[in-house]
């Protein structure tokens, strides 16, 4: 199974959401950092990969139809080489609030651990922010950064920029299906993620 949608946005742009919305749509499962923290061997592939920056990109997204949100994420420019077919969905939000929710969310959960070799430290903290994920200045130039890569190198007929709160219907036209005759799904607010992070991680142990 090849991916057919690879998501380039950052963390805390509606992944989880759009993750749910993928599936609802027919483009699922869909890889998310969810996924990696719920199967502990999922965990200790990416952390392998990310340590030595070799990817199987087969490997890592068997039975997966798209992708979204870190660790994924940071490897779109190789994802949509490697899957020349797929459409790249950039989620984005405006820089002030990325960093109010990333700063409350990830970023916490990045400072609390005391294991270095989290992929919030390998990869997020130590390759997306090259080790200065507190500096807030530096954090949000980073973010709009890799808004202004992605839509210079991917063609726009390939790209859809999802603004967080569109709905539905930019993503349909772009995904070439039907709306949905339910809600588009609204989940992992910054008030429940690192309570829906222990609870997660406690049930990967516990299976």
């Amino acid at each position: 199974m090849a991916l057919e949608v690879i998501g380039a946005g950052f963390g805390r742009t509606g992944t989880e959401s759009m993750k749910h919305a993928l599936e609802l749509l027919g483009f699922g499962p869909c890889h998310h950092m969810i996924e990696v923290i719920s199967h502990p061997e999922q965990e200790q592939h990416w952390r392998k990969a990310v340590a030595s920056q070799r990817f199987d990109w087969d490997y890592a997204f068997q039975n997966y139809r798209a992708s979204v949100d870190w660790p994924s994420a940071f490897y779109w420019r190789e994802l949509s080489e490697f899957y020349p077919d797929a459409k790249i969905l950039l989620t984005v939000r405006p820089a002030e609030q990325w960093y109010e929710s990333f700063s409350k969310t990830i970023l916490e959960v990045i400072k609390r651990s005391p294991d270095p070799e989290t992929l919030g430290k390998l990869l997020i903290a130590s390759q997306v922010f090259h080790g200065k994920h507190e500096d807030r200045d530096y954090a949000i130039s980073v973010y709009e950064q890799n808004i202004r890569d992605v839509q210079a190198t991917i063609p726009k007929e390939r790209l859809l920029t999802y603004h967080l709160g569109s709905g539905w219907e930019p993503l349909c036209e772009f995904l070439e299906v039907d709306i949905p005759d339910q809600p588009y799904p609204n989940t992992n607010k910054s008030e429940d993620f690192i309570k829906k992070l222990k609870r997660l991680r406690s049930e990967a142990k516990t299976d």
